[in-house]
């Protein structure tokens, strides 16, 4: 028998049959998966220092098990000092065993190690059912080695799912163990 993530197994055997019962699909085709993980990493600094983008790729393949890709420059900007088709970020696209992976990783280890966090923000999604989170700091994921980082640098986290509302999208977050914010608690703090 082949490897099955944490919260892979865990979609199969409980969230599943949980949205299907909480949004009354008809179908289990219906019910909402998280299709892909993409991080995203851009660098303005990079027209001035090219390691920087070497640095950033070799920190996401770090972070994601994954070798990321370099983003290059669409057009030039000559007030920015920038060129087309040079190297200005680095992206990864996770799917299945690794998607997951990181997935849990993200909720259970690095999160966690963010100073001050009260949860995510729930107002992320686009309309469609896919959520996008900022990260201020790389060196919230322990596969960084802090003595080795030259540049804090952060990174966009988008979650792909197949949900057609946000509310479908934010109930399949949630069960998945992402930590978004509880707005009556916040209310009431105000």
């Amino acid at each position: 028998m082949s490897y099955v993530p944490r919260l892979k197994e865990k979609y199969d055997k409980e969230i599943a049959s949980k949205l299907m019962e909480e949004f009354n699909y008809s179908s289990v085709m219906e019910i909402p998966k998280l299709v892909k993980i993409n991080l995203n990493q851009g660098l303005g600094d990079a027209t001035s220092d090219k390691k920087l983008v070497d640095q950033a790729m070799a920190e996401l393949s770090l972070i994601t098990g994954q070798k990321p890709i370099s983003i290059k420059a669409r057009k030039s900007v000559s007030n920015f000092k920038l060129r087309e088709g040079m190297p200005i970020g680095a992206k990864v696209t996770l799917r299945r065993t690794q998607m997951f992976e990181f997935l849990d990783r993200l909720v259970t280890v690095a999160l966690p190690r963010v100073r001050d966090f009260r949860g995510l923000n729930d107002k992320s999604f686009d309309g469609r059912g896919n959520y996008s989170m900022g990260v201020t700091e790389q060196i919230m994921f322990p596969e960084i080695n802090m003595e080795k980082v030259t540049k804090i640098t952060g990174m966009d986290i988008t979650f792909v799912t197949t949900a057609k509302t946000d509310a479908e999208a934010l109930a399949l977050l949630k069960a998945l163990g992402l930590p978004f914010k509880n707005q009556k608690r916040e209310e009431e703090n105000n």
